[in-house]
């Protein structure tokens, strides 16, 4: 019966192991000088040898005769635990024995010494799987185990593993293993396999292997069976020859034709591709090109492999840094919603819209606005589609006309008027002490005027949108908020009445006012609130005290 390439080259003692030397020879050394402790945790991402390296450690802790730290694989104990007649090496799974029924019934057998060999093993694959309550049942016989216990645990997510078991266990992280390592390990397979691998297909599987040597044995064992194998038939196995289709969408993107663009997308859509998988191709073919724009001389080793040079120079020429960049995270974006979405195939065409529509992108159509403020020296405000230039004072004189033209008409051109300063005397502090703060805010900073207000303030909602709940955004452009008024530096966003002012005025929303008035104005801005219904009573109260003033003043 045919063996797969993974299983039958895997390593069998720890000089065997590639990549991992920091490991293999720390757990040889302690073999030899058997100082092996009583619990291992094994960290790393699939394919690094986890698993491998913890059935070696096994064998080696009950090797009748090791040879310098490594497993002899003769012996009887050696023999026994490859073929899996000693019980007292046992591999589990944590993902399908992860309650704590199974945790209780491993405590309770091991505490037996072994029959057949000197030590009792426990390898638990994946155990970040385990639920709260089995790490609770592990952690006493993980704490004092008996002396012939010895557990090996290994995980891809330490993150889930508490920390009361990782200070227990002697903690090992496998890294991903170089494509050159990989690229070599596979050189050597092929030779003994009798297979004819050409260099670029070796090194084409290791870059495509990320690191995992199983993947790449894999996709070796996949490319069996048709002769020679070089990098053309590497493409056709893994398929990759669509690679060139994905490049035909790219190339439509460059040129802004979203017809072409949604016509090569359906053709892939129609041969079976998810849109999930042609929006994860496109933008791994624009991160290659991303890596080798950037990094033209030392980036080589980190693409993936998937394309063909002459396709990434192509679209290095047709793409800046900045738009692969920005391309890349509308991407990123639509995957990370296509879970929620009703229709993938709608979402990613809708993605694909956007693509060949730079101008709709938000990040692009500021940095533009942002380049055009710079080059004018004004701010835009953005009312609708089109751009509107507030003017900026260029220097303070523009400005203090404004105060100094305030004390004109009060010169004493009017003697005759002396009969009543008290009664204009008395509501003058209070309409001085209100005004006070407006012109010294007009000192320090341009104002906008009541008619650009409006505008300015359709421009921060239009700005704001997305970045707030879909109905906390309805309620504070339908009416809840009735505008903003800037002020110098300060913004102040006017809800109509108390009830609006409560359900909105909350710190994440006005931070991200603030921050949407930041990016219109191109200003640093502060960020207040008020009641207009409060405001308008305080008014009138105001009005209503005038009132009687003047009526005591008429009949005193």
């Amino acid at each position: 019966m045919y063996q797969a390439l993974y299983r039958k080259w895997r390593p069998r003692t720890f000089d065997d192991v590639v990549g991992q030397p920091h490991i293999t020879e720390t757990l040889k050394n302690q073999v030899i000088s058997d100082s092996v402790s009583h619990a291992y945790l094994f960290v790393g991402t699939r394919g690094t040898g986890k698993t491998t390296c913890a059935k070696i450690l096994a064998k080696a802790v009950n090797c009748l005769s090791p040879v310098n730290g490594n497993p002899c694989n003769h012996c009887r104990a050696c023999q026994g635990i490859d073929d899996g007649s000693i019980l007292d090496v046992e591999e589990l799974d944590a993902a399908s024995n992860n309650g704590v029924d199974n945790v209780r019934a491993l405590r309770d057998e091991a505490v037996y010494s072994p029959a057949a060999v000197r030590r009792r093993v426990y390898i638990v694959d994946e155990v970040h799987m385990l639920s709260i309550s089995a790490f609770n049942a592990l952690l006493k016989i993980l704490e004092e185990p008996p002396e012939h216990l010895m557990f090996i645990l290994a995980t891809t997510e330490l993150n889930k593993v508490p920390a009361t078991i990782l200070s227990r266990c002697q903690r090992y992280n496998f890294r991903r293993l170089p494509p050159e390592t990989v690229a070599s390990r596979l050189q050597y397979v092929a030779r003994e396999e009798n297979l004819e691998l050409t260099l670029g297909a070796a090194e084409m599987l290791g870059r495509l292997a990320e690191g995992a040597m199983r993947d790449g044995l894999n996709m070796l064992d996949q490319c069996m069976g048709r002769g020679k194998i070089d990098e053309d038939v590497v493409r056709d196995a893994m398929g990759l020859a669509g690679g060139a289709r994905t490049a035909e969408i790219l190339f439509a993107v460059a040129e802004g034709d979203t017809a072409r663009a949604l016509a090569a997308f359906d053709a892939l859509w129609q041969d079976g591709k998810s849109p999930e998988t042609l929006l994860g191709e496109l933008c791994s073919l624009e991160r290659d090109a991303l890596i080798l724009s950037v990094a033209p001389k030392g980036g080589n080793a980190l693409l993936s492999g998937a394309y063909d040079d002459a396709v990434l120079r192509s679209v290095c020429e047709k793409f800046s840094p900045g738009r692969l960049a920005s391309d890349m995270e509308r991407i990123q974006e639509t995957l990370g919603n296509l879970r929620n979405v009703q229709n993938p195939r709608t979402a990613a065409e809708l993605c694909l819209i956007r693509l060949c529509e730079p101008a709709e992108i938000g990040s692009l159509r500021d940095l533009a606005e942002r380049i055009a403020r710079l080059e004018q020296g004004a701010p835009i405000v953005r009312t609708g589609k089109q751009p509107v230039q507030t003017p900026v004072p260029e220097s303070a004189p523009q400005a203090k006309p404004l105060p100094q033209e305030q004390p004109k008409p009060e010169r004493k051109e009017q003697p005759q008027m002396q009969p009543e300063p008290q009664v204009a005397a008395q509501p003058e502090p209070e309409t001085a002490k209100e005004s006070a703060p407006a012109v010294e805010m007009q000192k320090s900073a341009p104002t906008v005027a009541a008619a650009d207000s409006v505008g300015l303030w359709q421009n921060i909602l239009e700005s704001v949108r997305g970045e707030l709940p879909v109905g906390t955004f309805n309620m504070l452009s339908d009416g809840a908020a009735v505008g903003g008024k800037l002020v110098g530096d300060m913004l102040t966003v006017q809800y109509k009445n108390g009830f609006a002012r409560m359900m909105l005025d909350k710190p994440n929303i006005l931070e991200a006012v603030r921050a949407a008035a930041e990016r219109t104005t191109g200003r640093k801005l502060r960020i207040s609130s008020e009641d207009m219904l409060s405001v308008q009573t305080d008014e009138s109260k105001k009005d209503k005290l005038a009132d009687l003033a003047k009526f005591g003043v008429t009949f005193e």
